[in-house]
């Protein structure tokens, strides 16, 4: 990722921060809610993709959905990151490096299995 990447990242959480204390939201969006939200959120992705055969093509209207409830998620995950402090796009950089030492090449290429089964 890119520095644009990350300055994108701070402009759409100043966006939505801005958005959120001109509604006077800031006293619903607890972590808790945030996280209930984020959950809620993503039960409304499952949707789209429930009953759908393994390989089915998305219609472009699905995915148009499919696209709104992705930006609900991540537009909660972003403010409550911000909310606790994390930096979203440092502890993704750093995951994506401990799933790495996880899951090596190696052993997990192919395969579906957990690391520790591997």
């Amino acid at each position: 990722m890119t520095a644009e990447n990350d300055n994108i990242i701070k402009e759409i959480t100043a966006r939505l921060l801005e958005f959120r204390k001109e509604r006077d939201w800031d006293q619903f969006h607890s972590p808790k809610n945030l996280a209930i939200s984020i959950s809620i959120e993503a039960a409304e992705l499952l949707e789209h993709f429930q009953w759908a055969a393994e390989n089915e093509a998305l219609t472009i209207e699905k995915k148009q959905e499919v696209a709104k409830e992705l930006a609900d998620i991540f537009n909660y995950v972003v403010m409550l990151a911000e909310d606790l402090g994390i930096d979203v796009v440092k502890s993704s950089r750093e995951k994506i490096e401990e799933n790495r030492k996880k899951y090596p090449v190696e052993k997990a290429k192919g395969s579906a299995k957990k690391y520790r089964d591997l």
